[in-house]
């Protein structure tokens, strides 16, 4: 019978107990500060810097997930499931953003066709 949850791999704090709670969760407040200048900066009308904003944060919280041992709040689940999820979401988001409309900086045909065949 299970009393409580048990913590995820890496889910110590960053720092020691001795430190403030903002030191002790270091790497998911740099990616929540990451990701709220995305948004302002997307609020602002900078779309495509934004996005790219956001997607680099999550990218950076993957880097992190995956090279530290110690990540706090960081870490949901598993290491490989983290750093799967935090990557793959980074990924999209950036690949969207560099695609979005008017003047895209990349096409990429196939996503093309999806996008317009889902929107139809």
């Amino acid at each position: 019978m299970t009393t409580s949850t048990p913590r995820p791999e890496g889910g110590r704090p960053a720092a020691g107990v001795d430190a403030p709670a903002p030191a002790r969760q270091w790497p998911i407040l740099l990616v929540i500060v990451g990701v709220a200048v995305g948004l302002i900066v997307t609020a602002t009308g900078a779309f495509r810097v934004g996005t790219l904003l956001i997607g680099a944060s999550l990218l950076v919280g993957g880097v992190l997930r995956w090279t530290l041992a110690r990540v706090g709040m960081l870490a949901v689940r598993s290491r490989f499931t983290d750093v799967f999820t935090y990557a793959v979401l980074g990924v999209v988001i950036v690949l969207l953003a560099l695609m979005a409309q008017p003047d895209p900086l990349i096409r990429i045909p196939f996503l093309e066709d999806i996008i317009h065949f889902s929107v139809r």
